[in-house]
């Protein structure tokens, strides 16, 4: 198999992908998107007698276009270009969460400090504004008084960046101090891990701690219906629980708050009895095989 790499910069994540395809014998052509030109007409060289591309960009804007280029040469693309544009941008992700039924937490956008101020007083205090382009937790803030909600408007009006504009609301879900990464194929779970911690945030880019988590009936069932409602492919899916308490620790059900598309699991594999990087090969081999010269259904 010869397999594409999209990327900007090379991580653990990449590292661990790129170890496990060479000791399988794959042949693997790194393309460092910064210094790539994608003509309109023209594949570049790197781009010649690939079975698939991987796209691991973490710029969101490469991501989209890179993977547009890639389909557009009828390269097979993982993730493709309309999955990432739906789970890289907050209120897409939302709006298909939505649409196919999958529980997700409540939210306004707003074009204007004085809209999204007014959408902030519905939700009450604590609330959380979010960019809609963003990870690793930057950029969120929960809001805990109008003080504090008229500041941080005022801040983002300012920001410069059309996206800043975009003031997207979202009520607090009061989680039990975790929340859930699994990462999945097609709908299917590889592995999957709680994020602890005393902050609001539990992201493992924020220093949450991380332990395996064993999903249940309903978590497997809104993991399969969020990654369909994105379009599939190699997904990270955010789950919260709902209705935990110290007398009831059995969540009532689950929320997806976001579906990721260049998903991290460095993480991932450290907690896991599962050897994640081969498991996600194991489906790159099986995409590859299946295709045939069209792009890849994610």
């Amino acid at each position: 198999m010869n397999i594409g790499l999209l990327y900007s910069r090379i991580r653990k994540d990449e590292k661990l992908l790129l170890s496990e395809l060479r000791e399988r014998d794959h042949d693997i052509e790194k393309i460092d998107v910064r210094k790539q030109q994608f003509n309109i007409s023209e594949a570049p060289e790197a781009f010649e007698d690939l079975d698939l591309v991987v796209d691991r960009c973490l710029s969101t804007s490469r991501s989209v276009y890179a993977t547009k280029f890639a389909r557009a040469y009828d390269v097979p693309v993982v993730n493709g270009p309309d999955v990432a544009e739906v789970c890289s941008d907050k209120v897409k992700n939302s709006l298909a969460l939505v649409e196919a039924g999958v529980p997700t937490p409540d939210t306004d956008v707003a074009f204007t400090k004085d809209a999204a101020l007014e959408s902030i007083e519905d939700f009450g205090y604590p609330c959380v504004l979010k960019p809609v382009v963003g990870s690793w937790g930057r950029l969120m803030a929960k809001i805990d008084s109008r003080d504090a909600a008229e500041a941080i408007l005022e801040h983002k009006e300012t920001l410069g960046h059309y996206e800043h504009k975009i003031f997207y609301v979202q009520e607090f879900v009061d989680k039990p101090g975790r929340d859930i990464r699994v990462l999945a194929v097609d709908g299917e779970p590889i592995a999957a891990m709680v994020r602890s911690s005393d902050h609001w945030l539990t992201n493992a880019a924020k220093g949450a701690e991380t332990d395996p988590f064993e999903l249940d009936d309903r978590a497997l069932e809104l993991v399969e219906k969020a990654s369909d409602a994105v379009g599939g492919g190699l997904l990270g899916i955010d789950l919260m629980e709902v209705g935990v308490s110290e007398d009831d620790p059995e969540p009532d059900d689950y929320t997806v708050h976001e579906v990721n598309h260049t998903v991290e699991f460095k993480a991932l594999n450290d907690v896991s009895e599962v050897d994640v990087p081969a498991q996600v090969v194991d489906w790159l081999e099986s995409k590859a095989g299946s295709e045939s010269g069209t792009e890849t259904t994610a």
